[in-house]
């Protein structure tokens, strides 16, 4: 393709609003202009990107065995109402009324009519299993969307739906959409991490997210090097720290602590070691009657070592506190602990509360915590004899760097990633719901297994622009680049010989298939290659005159440092050599 047929709108600077790095070279490339908040026209270049990363997805996913189809983004509202999502999805979900006061839905996702289909037209096990995907454009009315195609309102999302007979199956089919999507980052040369994830408001048991690396991503990936571990942060395991508890060498005092309220602070002041301190986190649970009226309140009082932070979700799914919780309020804390936050602990306890202990704290002795007391804390502190056994004791931390590897494997570290993916493993949960079942060989009705399988097709432009960029703009890999090759041509206007050597290059390489652009309007060298550059065209070749008399053209590499002499006979093979050479990749580690 020849510039002249094409549309190419570069900016020298980003608008104000752009945040990230992301954000600021798609709009200076001319890849997305803004149309509304959060969201963006993709324009001729940015398109075509999409459509390769689209494309990679579609051949991985028919070599799975899935099925495509299209379900429509305007979704009616009965169906989400049957599950329950209509109400609980909260204001992120856009809600719509058609000209007879009908309620109807802006899709994020397509579980409930995947459903609805399925109990339609799956009626026998000797149908499954099934996986049905479409590439589809989502809406999500996000609070504050930023970030530009990273977190936006209206965004294009591939999202697959496996339905099985058993447990086993549908074990099987998350296999198979894991390795396809393996497959699929392999192919669009991102450097990624499956990480094992919470499967949060959709739902399930079991639960991996596809995470691109790079620094600005807003994930923490904990992973052990040394081994195959790798989680969210949100679900990876905290071994306890101390393997058993030690005999007390210290008498329980209450110290004087005025105006130290944090355990950092108190650690200074004592001369202490962080890790000698506890921290009190106390929240509440609510039971409500018929009417919504609140009849009973329950306060837990959660304790992590003072260097450790509380881990949310991992608090979330203990049994007292599965239905929701919440922080404690200030009149609560005071009528269970008689003091205000700051100097809280659990010895002398005005009302009961519920105690759970990091397994970290569970094992600690002679420690330091509130005396729930303003400017007093209690030193020498030992589980059976200054305070009772806690209540329970659970993993209810972040993980650290450093930490051993839940798998004995060697040591955790932390790095940044950007979910582009994610797979669950859904069970009943949806079948239920909408009652959709299937015949099994004795002719009775079973619920569908099912999966969902999902991949943010409009957001790995944006991950894959975090990963890999440097001053000069974005650097793509080969394989979604918007053009694969560029060809420069110095006086293209001026020079019938740049002129024809450039367009028989052009020729060439668009014969043996590869994607190639001719920049064909006529810019001074300095602003052409910045602009290609600033797009991220992975190959470059520079044609002028006097390279062709000199019988060279020059060849660089996005990547390359500086730019090479390449005989004219030769670049042809000089570039077939390239662009089969593997891009640089970190190996993905999985979990």
């Amino acid at each position: 393709m020849k510039s002249s047929q094409f549309f190419i709108s570069t900016l020298k600077e980003a608008p104000a609003d752009a945040e990230i790095v992301s954000h600021k070279l798609m709009l200076r490339a001319g890849f997305i202009k803004r149309l509304g908040a959060g969201i963006y026209n993709y324009m001729p270049m940015g398109l075509r990107v999409i459509r390769k990363v689209e494309s990679i997805i579609r051949e991985e996913m028919n070599r799975a065995g899935a099925v495509e189809l299209l379900m429509p983004v305007v979704q009616p509202a009965e169906l989400w109402q049957e599950t329950g999502r209509f109400d609980k999805m909260g204001p992120e979900l856009l809600r719509v009324k058609d000209r007879h006061e009908r309620d109807f839905i802006i899709q994020p996702t397509s579980e409930e009519v995947v459903t609805d289909i399925a109990r339609q037209e799956l009626r026998s096990y000797k149908q499954l299993p099934k996986n049905f995907y479409h590439i589809q454009t989502k809406f999500r009315d996000e609070r504050r969307p930023r970030f530009g195609v990273m977190r936006g309102r209206e965004f294009t999302m591939k999202d697959a739906y496996s339905f099985d007979r058993d447990v086993a199956a549908a074990g099987k089919s998350y296999d198979t959409m894991y390795a396809a999507y393996c497959a699929v980052f392999d192919r669009l040369g991102l450097q990624y991490r499956a990480v094992a994830a919470d499967t949060g408001a959709i739902g399930g048991d079991r639960s991996h997210e596809f995470q691109v690396i790079a620094e600005t991503g807003e994930d923490a990936i904990v992973y052990c090097p040394t081994s195959s571990y790798a989680a969210n942060i949100e679900l990876a395991e905290s071994v306890p720290l101390i393997a058993k508890r030690a005999a007390p060498t210290q008498g329980l005092e209450k110290t004087p602590t005025p105006g130290k309220s944090t355990c950092e602070d108190v650690a200074a002041l004592l001369s202490l070691s962080l890790q000698r301190t506890v921290k009190s986190l106390v929240l509440a649970t609510e039971e409500r009657n018929e009417a919504g009226d609140i009849t009973k309140v329950t306060v837990w009082l959660l304790l992590v070592r003072g260097d450790h932070a509380l881990n949310e979700v991992k608090a979330g799914k203990l049994a007292g506190l599965k239905g929701g919780y919440r922080f404690a309020t200030v009149a609560e804390i005071e009528e269970h602990f008689g003091c205000k936050p700051g100097y809280l602990g659990p010895i002398g306890l005005k009302k009961p509360v519920k105690v759970i202990a990091d397994r970290t704290v569970a094992n600690m002795s002679d420690f330091v915590c509130g005396a729930n007391e303003a400017d007093f804390h209690f030193t020498g502190v030992n589980w059976g004899r200054d305070l009772p056994e806690p209540d329970e004791v659970a993993d209810i931390r972040n993980a650290q760097a450093g930490d051993p590897s839940p798998d004995g494997q060697g040591v955790l570290a932390i790095q940044r990633g950007i979910e582009v993916g994610h797979v669950f493993y859904l069970g009943t949960k949806y079948s239920k719901a909408m009652n959709a079942t299937f015949l099994d060989e004795g002719g009775k009705p079973q619920f569908f297994e099912m999966g969902c399988y999902g991949i943010g097709v409009t957001r790995i432009l944006g991950a894959a622009i975090e990963q890999s960029h440097d001053e000069r703009g974005i650097v793509w890999p080969d394989s979604i680049a918007p053009f694969t090759v560029v060809i420069c041509p110095i006086g293209y206007d001026r020079s019938a010989e740049v002129k024809a050597a450039a367009d028989q290059l052009h020729d060439q390489l668009q014969a043996q298939g590869v994607d190639v652009m001719l920049d064909d309007r006529g810019e001074r060298p300095g602003a052409m290659f910045a602009d290609w550059e600033l797009i991220g065209v992975p190959h470059r070749v520079v044609l002028s005159d006097r390279g062709l008399k000199e019988g060279t053209v020059e060849y660089q590499g996005r990547r390359d440092a500086a730019a090479t002499k390449v005989a004219v006979a030769e670049v042809l093979a000089h570039l077939q050599a390239r662009l089969q050479a593997p891009a640089p990749q970190a190996p993905a580690a999985s979990a």
